[in-house]
């Protein structure tokens, strides 16, 4: 009999207590995948979004604006910064865009003025486009709806993107005089590149900042990456309290299995042999652990694609699931339960044949 069917036949034998055992890898190994899923997902999205950005570059308000995570209406242009960039030979296709809060109904909500109506999934058409939130108030298409004293048809909704917020979306032109004429943001299209036309308009534009595609990537990376690490940093405590049980029942099962391991060395068995046979039980057990926890998480993911989607936005599993994050998982359950088995698997080696065959 072989190191390999002996590994398998021992975890069959004890069919109850290897399940325990790979059940707190499981749940350590579901815990990081949907963790670092969804952060993951979210990066992939957010730098998608950035690359479909409208423009080679954006300016924003060097006061409030500017960050990736401002809050809308922060801060706004002054309108002669505004009229210096409309301005410069070195920009085109420039367009203007405006976030601010209102009052509506008691309540305050997010009015979005844009440029670029790809960006949203509506049901209806462009014009005036409000959120589930305000559809759930009656607000349907071809209801009137009043923001600041001017009535408006509403002409789609949408539900991605608006985590039960408030919403509503129209064109820039239309929501510039709601908010004085003061834009938030404008994205430009440069002659030559970016990175010395966004220097230049920092330069030349005072109280403003200017951010490429590459600044905004970058950006979501500096932030998501070290949210990753965070919440991955968490759901690893349990993956290793998984691993932790694995030196446990490792060390009861070689100490049920002495007189066992005695007639293995005196047949002929080495102690490489025996030290093997335990570690490929530890790595067994980590790696059939990963592969089902791995699927288990795939499937939550999914579900909250399927109910949660149109909040998060268009993110597909494969995103949430990239190659890094399934063979990491993998190999390092797998990994994490070979160390765990090594004192084990030295202790058995490392039994005497006499004293452990007359072991009862």
């Amino acid at each position: 009999m072989g190191i390999y069917s002996l590994s398998f036949k021992n975890l069959r034998r004890r069919k109850l207590r290897s399940i325990l055992t790979m059940l707190g890898v499981v749940i350590g190994v579901t815990a990081l995948v949907v963790l670092v899923g969804l952060t993951t997902g979210m990066t992939s999205y957010m730098k998608e979004s950035t690359g479909n950005m409208m423009g080679d570059i954006l300016i924003m308000n060097s006061t409030g604006g500017g960050a990736l995570m401002s809050s809308p209406g922060s801060s706004f242009l002054d309108p002669e910064a505004v009229d210096e960039i409309k301005n410069m030979s070195q920009l085109y296709n420039i367009k203007e865009d405006v976030e601010f809060l209102t009052e509506f109904n008691g309540t305050q909500i997010y009015i979005v003025g844009t440029s670029d109506w790809s960006q949203i999934k509506i049901n209806g058409t462009s014009g005036v486009v409000v959120s589930k939130t305000l559809e759930d108030m009656g607000y349907k298409v071809g209801s009137k709806i009043t923001i600041k004293d001017q009535e408006m048809t509403v002409t789609g909704t949408f539900t991605e993107g608006s985590m039960g917020m408030g919403v509503v979306i129209m064109d820039s032109s239309r929501a510039l005089p709601l908010n004085n004429n003061k834009s938030s943001s404008i994205t430009a299209n440069t002659r030559g590149d970016p990175e010395v036309v966004k220097n230049e308009v920092e330069k030349t534009v005072n109280g403003t900042t200017a951010s490429t595609k590459s600044d905004l990537s970058k950006q979501i990376d500096d932030l998501m990456n070290g949210l990753t690490l965070f919440i991955g940093g968490i759901a690893s405590i349990a993956l290793l309290v998984g691993v932790i049980s694995i030196v446990n029942i490792m060390l009861v099962n070689v100490t049920e299995r002495t007189r066992e391991i005695g007639v293995l060395k005196a047949i002929g068995f080495t102690n490489r042999e025996v030290l093997g046979s335990i570690l490929l039980e530890s790595a067994l057990i980590g790696f059939i652990g990963g592969i089902v926890g791995l699927i288990i998480a795939a499937i939550l993911l999914q579900t909250a694609i399927i109910l949660f989607g149109s909040q998060i936005g268009d993110i597909k599993l494969i995103s949430m699931l990239p190659l890094w994050l399934i063979v990491g998982v993998i190999g390092g359950a797998t990994g994490l339960s070979v160390l765990a088995g090594l004192y084990p698997a030295w202790r058995a080696s490392r039994l005497n044949v006499v004293e452990a065959l007359r072991n009862e």
